[in-house]
């Protein structure tokens, strides 16, 4: 399989059909230039495919969460938590609220949002059946902020990681990096930024959202990166260092030190 991003491209070209293009592949593939992409494993798609509709199911869950928080907000005039919204029953919805309309949208919200849970739980369940993780991605349980869910999410993205020669080409495809092009301090353009894994992006930016709170040493990079810049771009910087320690974990099969990474 062709990799279209890294195929250089023939720039005195007349024709640009299927004709044309070919005899080009077949000329680079002739003269061993061809850069072919990764084909991942087929026995592996079906674990990875549910985790990518789980963080389906997760967004939209978190969207209906955010949904009732505001409604409560509105017209009750104080703000519930996430987890508080997430305990409430049946009973709790209809006690909140005394217009029968006002009932009525937060029950189907409050169903909508138990169904979606009741989903997810059993993909997670599917998922950890089918798939083990195997001895060089055991370690990333070590990183903290990188639970069994994560852990598995990484494991069935990334495949090999052998395929990756450096630990910049691994974090350029999480989408760790920014992706514009500078010369002498100056923009001079910028790539796609859609290149690369948008799952692995999600599974670090989750994975540094955890770490600042129960690892000290992130927290205080978190936290000397905001002040700097936005609450973004920290989140962006820590699951960089992150993106960066797990591939040398995976690599090397070695724990993981915080003080390696946060020196």
């Amino acid at each position: 399989m062709a990799n279209p991003s890294a195929i250089k491209q023939y720039e005195g070209i007349k024709h640009t059909d299927d004709q044309w293009d070919s005899f080009w592949l077949a000329h680079m593939y002739r003269l061993n230039l061809l850069a072919e992409g990764y084909i991942y494993p087929k026995e592996h798609r079906g674990a990875r495919d549910l985790l990518r509709r789980r963080v389906l199911f997760v967004q939209q869950r978190t969207a209906q969460i955010l949904s009732l928080q505001s409604m409560i907000s509105r017209n009750l005039g104080f703000k519930m938590s996430n987890n508080e919204i997430k305990k409430l029953t049946a009973n709790d919805i209809e006690e909140l609220f005394d217009h029968p309309n006002l009932v009525l949208m937060a029950t189907n919200s409050w169903a909508t949002i138990e169904f979606l849970k009741h989903i997810i739980r059993g993909i997670e369940k599917r998922v950890m059946s089918q798939a083990k993780l195997r001895e060089e991605f055991t370690m990333l349980l070590t990183i903290p902020g990188i639970g069994n869910i994560l852990a598995l999410t990484i494991m069935l993205e990334v495949g090999d990681i052998g395929r990756f020669a450096k630990v910049g080409d691994y974090s350029s495809y999480c989408r760790c990096v920014e992706s514009k092009r500078v010369s002498n301090g100056k923009k001079k353009g910028e790539n796609n930024k859609k290149n690369g894994n948008k799952y692995l992006a999600w599974a670090y930016v989750e994975a540094a959202n955890f770490a600042k709170r129960y690892c000290s040493k992130a927290h205080s990079f978190y936290q000397s990166k905001k002040a700097k810049t936005k609450n973004v771009v920290a989140i962006k910087a820590l699951s960089n260092k992150i993106s960066r320690a797990s591939y040398y974990i995976m690599r090397d099969q070695v724990a993981f030190d915080e003080d390696k990474l946060f020196r």
